[in-house]
């Protein structure tokens, strides 16, 4: 094909600027000619077929175009630019538009004469100070749509007359909807990831780690439907030891769903356990048609998950799903994994707070024995002068004997407090003078802890008083005496009208206990145990949804406890002068 034959386009611009990518484009197909603005080739322009021209020389090109165009190819390049473009007078007012830009709401229209208007005054100002003929200024505007779903920018040139006055401005409208809309969400993105972070210390200091939890879970679910615009959302977190998708957070999922068991493997672990396992996000258009998916909400038609991460280290998965089918798109996605980040880092942060109060914890206990140390042993030794002393003073010696048996018990109770979450406070003392409650005789109690030092405590308090006391080494054996019990089977005869359970255990977590016993007896009250509020899996907001009796938070005092043994059981304490006695019957179980 001989070129003459070919349409002829004119590229105007310097090198430097992009013009010479766009040249080398075009030319398979047109016949290009380039022309820096500067020195801009008046025959190419009035034989072109169509120009390509930056906003910035919009002005030059109305001034080549006043020389030696007629208005029949000024009016066939305009309307071939592919953005809205349309001339005004410097008032204004609107004397020629392409067709591009006559599809704009009117409101639209009128929002860019007033931006003409405004940029015909500055250009009025600035051009009686300039040379005719040198570089004609141009100016750029954000305008939208009077209900804000569409955005333009607006770039406006003048073009002058022979005397060098503004005659007619040019304007050129782009529709960057998509990139504000993106932008949009990017700054809805940050605000969501400081707010998530956002601990009030004064606030979080009088929070259990279950409440700063629901706080959090509140504002995840909160900023998620706001950017994802989600019909149910998950959070699953991996438990380290054993490679399970432990659910956090859930909005919307159905019961099933909540206690299907998932683990960060590829294959037969649904597609949070795809995600989990190769740190890869995962868009489902159809989740009836994907191999992968597993139940989640009911009436879900597609999904969109994506990995949580705290550095390289891939922690959960995060979740949204939808009623539409392909409700989600790449976008949504690249949304999702900037938010997602925000909300790994909270949730991190909260496992910190933890870690860090029970370090703390650990630490003061610590330090008050050291420093008790020393002021003991020499109350000892006194004590073993005076004792010699006293040989033939029996009663003396009987108040020696007991100032020793204060200092061992002393001794004794701070290195209970220094060992934390191992230990009970004052049972020692409730155990020394126990009797049997005629009201808690013959209450089956089932316990569940991994320390043999804890559940062997809570047995002999509760049995001393009289209760039938089973206890299991984990969660997994918890749950296998309840279901043993609901069919007939148990070790008790009858079912059980307490559980006690541990949250932190190997196997199966407090809440699984906790929902295995309310699955079996939704009347059945539930006492779960934590050291210092640790809760790796979430228990304790899961559970308190679903009428959680209460949490006791190591190392407690063995009152409390019998406190909530009273109340779960609908029995009120009644106090005298020390631990729990004589109780009278109550209305109503108290929620703890």
């Amino acid at each position: 094909m001989m070129n003459e034959l070919r349409p002829q386009v004119l590229v105007v611009g310097d090198m430097g600027g992009g013009a010479k990518e766009v040249a080398r484009a075009l030319s398979a197909t047109f016949d290009v000619v380039r022309s820096p603005a500067s020195v801009l080739d008046r025959a190419a322009l009035a034989t072109a077929s169509a120009v390509v021209a930056a906003p910035s020389d919009l002005g030059t090109l109305g001034l080549a175009a006043s020389g030696q165009m007629t208005e029949g190819q000024a009016v066939a390049i305009l309307s071939a630019i592919g953005e809205g473009v349309c001339l005004t007078t410097a008032e204004g007012e609107i004397v020629w538009s392409n067709d591009r830009f006559r599809t704009f709401e009117e409101q639209v229209k009128a929002r860019v004469a007033a931006v003409c208007r405004q940029a015909g005054q500055v250009f009025g100002d600035q051009m009686l100070t300039q040379e005719p003929h040198s570089y004609a200024p141009t100016a750029r505007y954000d305008i939208s749509s009077p209900d804000e779903s569409r955005y333009f920018e607006v770039v406006v040139a003048p073009i002058r007359s022979d005397m060098g006055q503004p005659g007619r401005v040019a304007a050129v409208v782009w529709d960057v909807t998509p990139s504000r809309r993106f932008q949009h969400k990017m700054d809805a993105i940050d605000r969501a990831g400081a707010e998530l972070v956002r601990l009030d210390a004064e606030a979080i200091r009088k929070m259990h780690v279950a409440d700063r939890l629901k706080v959090l879970e509140d504002k995840i679910i909160r900023f998620s439907h706001e950017l994802l615009r989600f019909d149910q959302l998950a959070v699953r977190l991996i438990d380290e030891r054993t490679g399970r998708l432990e659910l956090v957070i859930a909005k919307g999922l159905s019961k099933e769903a909540m206690e299907v068991e998932l683990y960060a493997q590829k294959e037969g672990n649904g597609i949070m356990g795809y995600v989990a396992a190769t740190g890869r996000s995962y868009l489902c258009p159809d989740v009836r048609k994907d191999r992968r998916y597993v139940t989640g909400m009911p009436g879900a038609r597609s999904s969109l998950t994506v990995p949580l991460r705290i550095h390289d280290r891939v922690i959960g998965a995060f979740n949204v799903e939808s009623e539409n089918l392909a409700a989600f798109d790449e976008e949504d996605r690249q949304f999702a994994e900037m938010f997602a980040t925000h909300v790994a880092m909270a949730l991190y942060i909260l496992d910190l707070l933890v870690i860090e109060r029970c370090a703390t914890g650990e630490t003061v206990t610590g330090t008050v024995r050291g420093e008790l140390n020393e002021p003991l042993d020499d109350i000892i030794k006194e004590a073993g002068w005076l004792r010699q002393a006293a040989e033939r003073d029996p009663t003396l010696r009987e108040h020696v004997d007991r100032i020793l048996a204060d200092v061992t018990a002393i001794r004794q109770r701070v290195n209970d407090a220094a060992t934390g979450p191992q230990t009970i406070l004052g049972a020692d003392k409730m155990l020394a003078g126990i009797e049997i409650d005629p009201l808690l005789k013959g209450r089956r109690v089932l316990i569940a802890d991994d320390e043999a030092k804890i559940r062997e405590t809570l047995r002999s308090v509760l049995k001393g008083k009289g209760c039938v006391v089973v206890v299991c080494k984990d969660g997994a054996a918890a749950i296998n005496e309840l279901n043993a019990a609901a069919a007939g089977e148990g070790s008790l005869d009858g079912q059980y009208e307490l559980v006690i359970s541990d949250i932190k255990m190997p196997d199966r977590n407090g809440y699984e206990v906790f929902s295995s016993a309310k699955r079996i007896n939704a009347e059945l009250p539930v006492i779960l145990m934590t050291g210092f509020g640790y809760d790796p899996h979430h228990s304790i907001v899961r559970a308190s949804q679903e009428g959680l009796q209460c949490v006791l938070f190591k190392p407690f005092q063995i009152e409390r406890l019998m406190e909530e043994v009273y109340k779960a059981l609908g029995l009120e304490p009644c106090f005298g002068g020390g631990a729990p006695g004589g109780v009278r019957e109550s209305a109503a179980p108290a929620i703890g």
